[in-house]
């Protein structure tokens, strides 16, 4: 392709491959750039990268469920924890309402005794 020729910013020319397919056009970042571009894409996301040991046949499961749904496993792996951790808080939540529902309720019944005893002394 000429690069004096312009071909329209339209959605149709990035489906069809006109635009955005010509490799006189590629830029070729340099390792360190590279790294920057990933840090600042971690930042803007709010993503923090981990090293993780998993078994082989947990991530070829994750792989085979992602591929169905059209994802990443990583982004599988990463919805599966959030929903976990979310769940979990929760749940933690609601146990520890519960507990502080008891004690309440344990005091009030212990408050109309003690003033029972007040009164017998």
């Amino acid at each position: 392709m000429e690069a004096t020729q312009r071909i329209p910013d339209t959605e149709e020319a990035w489906d069809t491959g006109e635009l955005g397919a010509d490799e006189a056009f590629v830029g070729h970042l340099s390792e360190d750039e590279r790294a920057a571009d990933f840090a600042a894409i971690n930042e803007s996301l709010g993503l923090q990268p981990i090293s993780i040991r998993l078994e082989k046949s947990l991530i070829d499961d994750f792989k085979s469920i992602a591929t169905i749904n059209g994802l990443g496993y990583q982004t599988l792996m990463r919805q599966a924890l959030k929903r976990f951790a979310e769940c979990e808080k929760k749940r933690i939540v609601g146990q520890m309402a519960a507990q502080m529902r008891e004690r309440q309720s344990a005091l009030a019944d212990d408050k109309p005794r003690a003033q029972r005893q007040k009164k017998a002394a």
